[in-house]
């Protein structure tokens, strides 16, 4: 299928030959510059042809890739790419944060390799070109013998600021998770999927695997700011495939009529990334009644999937997040053994997509991958059918759209605010992003109640995402008789 398209990108569009063309362009260039099988290579690029080009690069030679947050601010990148120990960077000199970033890590040492997001057809061969690889007999992609239980990709989690946590996947992880979400999907190369989902998380890295190992074709956009115009290039490109987080659906729903799109070729929608109210489930169904909808769940630690809820049973079922993926086992358990029908424990799984560990964290690694079972952290119920539910969370992650935002580390920058004597963090409902950042301040003494001085302290110090959007102040917090934050009262 080399002539097949494979990305579609600000017009221009990228054959399958032309991907594996630039995959060995990247692959070349760090075998040349003497990175080392198992280095670790940052990717600093936002979705484009050119990612996935180094991302597919980094990993045939033999490399890990570790895509970073393109919304992240320099001093998080910088930390996260010295704790990962990055031979080289793989980077967009055009990102905001690239000129603090490159002299934060200068001292380091690691390769730079820079990127000129070139849009159009000619893109490949610019891409390749500023690798020193002009033409295709200078870019033979040769793929070493991978092995599965090898680690591919390091994604980073939300931690706090002084302890960022990298889940590291293998090879077989990856795909034997793309395999199965393709297969539960049925993708086939005469597929066209929208996705606007970052790569750097996840859900996107698994849209990104599960379409191109069935030869489907990608439509990258950079964002859903314009939801209208999202819904005509879906209507004009015959789009079949369209990935979401709630927040991407309730922005869908709440600013368009979906039904008057021409939408006919849309064959699927799925959704995770946190839950989504019934109400916005049964109003894509009206709207889209011939198109079928995915329900969704899994975690980073998992690759991305661990169970889905099928069409068929989304109105018999609904509320739920489905069956196991195939190879896959799931288990509600309490100290140590599966609970009984019903009885609500911790959502615990084994499978080929289970991650190897936390990056140079053996201890926390050891917490959550115990007697060959990855403990989620969540909370949940299995019915009589082996319906899975989602009950609540054991801990304190705040899910803003398609990200995972740590209350401790938005309350570091919160201390750091003159005045401040005391903050704590939590997540409340938000109809569009699904949870919203709150944040509950005690003063000192005599200090103002500088709101609009702790937003922009906020903005100055966090990606936007982050930025509380609610800020109250009060006189105490809610704590336990031990002194813990009582985190659910603060909503």
């Amino acid at each position: 299928m080399p002539g097949v398209p494979a990305l579609s990108w600000h017009g221009g569009v990228w054959t399958y030959a032309e991907l594996r063309r630039a995959v060995g362009c990247m692959q070349g260039k760090l075998r040349q510059n003497g990175v080392e099988p198992g280095s670790r290579v940052a990717l600093l690029v936002r979705n484009s042809p050119h990612y996935v080009a180094s991302y597919f690069g980094v990993i045939a030679a033999g490399c890990v890739a570790v895509p970073l947050n393109v919304q992240e601010r320099a001093s998080v990148l910088s930390r996260q790419i010295e704790h990962a120990g990055c031979a080289a960077v793989i980077a967009d000199p055009q990102h905001p944060e690239w000129t603090p970033l490159s002299a934060a890590i200068a001292e380091t040492g690691p390769l730079l390799v820079t990127l000129q997001l070139q849009p159009g057809s000619a893109g490949c061969d610019a891409f390749c070109a500023a690798l020193g690889a002009e033409g295709a007999a200078e870019a033979e992609l040769s793929l070493p013998e991978l092995q599965a239980d090898e680690p591919a990709m390091m994604i980073y989690t939300s931690g706090t600021t002084s302890r960022p946590k990298g889940v590291l996947l293998s090879n077989g992880a990856l795909v034997a998770n793309a395999r199965a979400i393709a297969a539960y999907l049925r993708i086939t190369p005469s597929d066209k999927v929208l996705c606007g989902l970052p790569f750097h998380f996840s859900y996107g890295s698994s849209v990104l695997n599960s379409n191109l190992i069935s030869g489907a074709q990608l439509l990258l956009e950079d964002n859903f700011a314009f939801p209208q115009q999202t819904l005509k290039k879906m209507q004009d490109e015959g789009v079949t495939g369209f990935p979401g987080v709630p927040s991407t659906f309730a922005l869908l729903l709440g600013r368009c009529q979906l039904s008057d799109f021409d939408l006919g070729n849309l064959r699927y929608l799925t959704q995770a990334g946190g839950s989504m109210p019934r109400a916005q489930i049964e109003k894509l169904r009206q709207q889209l009644p011939h198109t079928q909808v995915f329900i969704m769940y899994g975690q980073t630690e998992a690759t991305a999937r661990l169970s889905y809820l099928s069409p068929e049973h989304l109105e018999a079922k609904l509320g739920s997040v489905g069956m196991p993926l195939p190879g896959v086992e799931i288990e509600v358990r309490s100290e140590g053994k599966a609970v009984p029908t019903g009885e609500i424990g911790e959502i615990c799984a084994r499978g080929p997509n289970i991650m190897l560990g936390y990056w140079r964290e053996p201890e926390l690694t050891s917490q959550v991958l115990r007697d060959g079972w990855l403990h989620t952290g969540d909370l949940g119920h299995l019915d009589s059918e082996g319906f899975l539910f989602i009950d609540g969370r054991a801990v304190e992650m705040i899910k803003v759209g398609a990200f995972r935002v740590s209350p401790q580390e938005v309350e570091e920058v919160l201390a750091t605010f003159p005045g401040v004597e005391e903050v704590a963090v939590t997540g409340v409902a938000d109809e569009v992003l699904g949870q919203s950042i709150k944040a509950v301040i005690v003063l000192r003494e005599g200090a103002p109640a500088d709101l609009r001085g702790v937003k922009a302290h906020c903005r100055q110090h966090l990606a936007s995402y982050k930025v509380p959007k609610i800020v109250e102040f009060a006189a105490v917090l809610p704590r336990t008789a031990s002194g813990k934050v009582q985190r659910f009262k603060l909503a």
